[in-house]
């Protein structure tokens, strides 16, 4: 099976640089292995979206708690849709914010895929 290209949806690129290296290397890893259709074992599907299509990773450091979602429901992509610090005080519950980003990358996903197909079927 052919690796899958990653598309990077909204910040999510930017704001994967910007995490610390350590972190970056796990969500790298969790990406690639996506991108193989593999699951990484850190990787878990991410409640209320509907199984498990959308996956996270958390990981802690000295700096706090990261996650990056992402999601394999695609053949043609891995979609990064989001990577952040998570500051929530709400425990473990992803905050309303980054749950809004995570909705709109999604959307943006399907279009990105129709686009895919349509340019598919033209040749």
């Amino acid at each position: 099976m052919p690796e899958k290209p990653l598309e990077w949806l909204g910040s999510s690129k930017k704001d994967l640089i910007a995490l610390p290296q350590g972190v970056r290397r796990l969500f790298g890893h969790a990406l690639h292995f996506a991108q193989n259709g593999e699951k990484h074992d850190a990787a878990k599907p991410l409640k209320g979206f509907g199984g498990a299509g959308v996956l996270e990773v958390v990981e802690n450091d000295a700096g706090g708690t990261y996650r990056a979602i992402y999601t394999v429901r695609y053949e043609e992509a891995v979609f990064v849709l989001h990577c952040f610090q998570k500051k929530s005080k709400s425990g473990i519950a992803l905050p309303r914010e980054d749950r809004a980003v995570i909705e709109i990358r999604l959307k943006a996903a399907v279009q990105r895929i129709k686009e895919i197909r349509g340019d598919q079927a033209k040749r």
